[in-house]
């Protein structure tokens, strides 16, 4: 008698228990954006002195990934997310209970950073090479979208808490939902295609395992190592920093706090940012769709010329209230957000092969960088300046350096294996 196959491949199980917890564990990134006039006022920290928490949060989020990735291999997707989860919800916790900057930093910036980037590239990455063989570069997009676009879509939502019910209620709630979406994880996830007698989603023969024993931090460093000796990889980190720079470092911790300067209050500002959430779903799935069919280096010069040129129009767009030409940059940069992730994890798996999701975590920590290094210089501008004018300019700029970059990197070359 023969077995009938299952209709729904136990692939989209996982994937779906991911991006169950990509969105609910998302708005903790992005929380301090919220609380810059409530702490200021509360304690008289400066927007220098938030904005460097949020730098440090943004450096471990990026240098935890590529050891996250190892850890995945050794330990279990399960075991490392929970684990993260659960720091993340320890470090918004005790905020509460903060009264000097340094705790801002210690919670926010260390605990906070460290399990959100446990959870950054490594986790989609990982999920999608290891049960997708078909559509890789789609379920790369939908879970990063997830990410990315949860973290805003919540904002307004918590922009209410802030100003309704006081930050601490706000923090009380990001610590709850991360710990909240750690049982899905617990009940559904599964490591590998291997463990309930499957192959990946389209693969047609089992994919070899990858190297699992030895420490974690000597296979990361192996592999930064190895990778460091190829042209390619350097320039795939200096164009995703120039990423990072430009969303999460300017847009995703600065765009509120701008926004209310020129007379808009904080909760339409973060609906806005809202929007540009709701639009990065659509342009990243689209992305990823785009990245399985066309050529990753071509859309990435696209993506980084058409975001350079938005940043350079929008000192002029921001007013106290909403006008369609603020709304028409929210769209066209919404879909621009971080459509740059399905076609630069495309170009790690064609450069580097089986150690793509490690690669890739590094690549992402020089993204976490230049995130970093931005929203601590767009935070003394401001306070140097009187206004973010020269941060937005510059951000163009730097989006015409990512261009070259991309265009140094030369055709593709033959795809490697995309097994994690």
């Amino acid at each position: 008698m023969t077995t009938r196959a299952p209709r729904l491949h136990y692939a989209w199980v996982v994937a779906a228990v991911a991006l169950l917890v990509l969105l609910g564990s998302a708005g903790f990134r992005s929380t301090p954006s919220l609380m810059m006039d409530a702490l200021n006022s509360e304690f008289g920290w400066s927007h220098a002195t938030i904005s460097a928490a949020v730098s440090v949060n943004l450096t471990l989020y990026g240098l935890t990934a590529p050891f996250a990735a190892a850890l995945m291999d050794r330990f279990g997707v399960r075991l490392v997310v929970v684990c993260a989860l659960l720091t993340i919800s320890t470090g918004a916790g005790l905020t509460v209970l903060m009264t000097q900057s340094w705790q801002l930093m210690l919670c926010w910036g260390v605990l906070v950073g460290l399990g959100s980037g446990s959870m950054a590239g490594a986790f989609a990455t990982t999920v999608s090479g290891r049960w997708f063989t078909a559509r890789q570069g789609l379920v790369t997009g939908v879970l990063t979208a997830a990410g990315a676009a949860g973290n805003l879509v919540f904002m307004p939502l918590l922009a209410w808490l802030v100003e309704a019910h006081g930050w601490r209620t706000a923090v009380v709630v990001v610590s709850l939902s991360a710990t909240v979406v750690a049982v899905p994880v617990l009940l559904l996830m599964r490591e590998r295609p291997a463990d309930l007698g499957l192959l990946p989603y389209g693969a047609t023969e089992a994919p070899p395992l990858p190297e699992t024993r030895g420490s974690a931090l000597a296979r990361s460093l192996r592999v930064l190592r190895d990778a460091a000796h190829h042209r390619a990889f350097w320039l795939l980190v200096g164009s995703f920093a120039i990423c990072g720079a430009t969303t999460a470092g300017l847009v995703g911790t600065h765009f509120i706090p701008a926004a209310h300067d020129h007379g808009m209050p904080v909760t339409t500002a973060a609906s806005l940012l809202a929007l540009v959430g709701v639009f990065d779903v659509l342009g990243t799935i689209a992305s990823g769709w785009f990245t399985d069919r066309f050529d990753s280096r071509g859309l990435l010069i696209a993506y980084y010329a058409l975001r350079g040129i938005s940043l350079l129009f929008l000192p002029q767009l921001l007013s106290g209230s909403l006008k369609p030409p603020i709304l028409a940059f929210v769209i066209f940069y919404g879909l621009d957000w971080v459509a740059t992730v399905p076609p630069t994890v495309a170009l790690c798996r064609q450069h580097f092969g089986a150690d793509a999701p490690i690669v890739f975590g590094w690549v992402l920590a020089g993204h976490q960088i230049g995130a970093a290094i931005v929203a601590g210089l767009a935070g003394l501008a401001r306070d140097r300046f009187g206004d973010y004018d020269l941060a937005w300019y510059s951000a163009g700029g730097l989006c015409a350096v990512a261009v070259l970059l991309c265009l140094a990197l030369g055709r593709r070359p033959g795809v490697a294996p995309v097994v994690a």
